[in-house]
């Protein structure tokens, strides 16, 4: 009795897939599968490397399921991706840096004032545009502060319109 290509189809099918020897891309797509549970952190590391040998030095389909038959199971919820941001807020105005400059200068100017007879008027100039600065900042700080609480209050938007949904037996124009 002759014996043809169908033949042994149908007997790797009768033994199952498990005894069949793997192929170079089953081996990968297992490894695959054992770096996707390293990434997502249900394999330690070392864990990872030993069943990744094990997956090089597998023969057959049975020997691979071995090699990821009790990975952990995967995590019930994903996280939801990160919200993207489609208006882009200006960058938020730091006073600090500023004051501190101002507040330097106007200390050397004082300085060399007290030290130096003669020049109180720019003592005194300096002091103004100090104060002026300092106000400034300090209006600055207001305005942003202000307008930080208006956007909360408001629900982040300018100019929204809230859609009310009519109540039944309402009429509507």
């Amino acid at each position: 009795m002759m014996s043809g290509p169908g033949d042994e189809i149908a007997a790797a099918e009768g033994r199952g897939r498990g005894e069949l020897r793997a192929s170079h891309a089953d081996r990968e797509q297992t490894i695959e599968m054992l770096k996707a549970a390293f990434v997502q952190g249900r394999l330690a590391k070392g864990e990872f490397d030993l069943r990744v040998g094990q997956a090089f030095a597998a023969r057959t389909f049975a020997e691979l399921a071995a090699v990821t038959a009790s990975l952990p199971a995967k995590p019930a919820t994903a996280k939801p991706p990160a919200p993207v941001r489609t208006d882009i807020e200006p960058p938020v105005v730091r006073p600090g840096p500023l004051l501190a400059v101002a507040t330097a200068v106007c200390a050397c100017v004082w300085m060399f004032g007290f030290l130096v007879p003669g020049v109180v008027l720019l003592v005194y100039l300096t002091t103004l545009i100090y104060l002026f600065v300092l106000a400034m900042t300090l209006w600055l700080g207001a305005a942003v502060v202000v307008e930080s609480w208006i956007k909360r209050r408001s629900g982040g938007g300018r100019g929204r319109i809230r859609v009310v949904p009519a109540r039944p037996g309402r009429r509507v124009c």
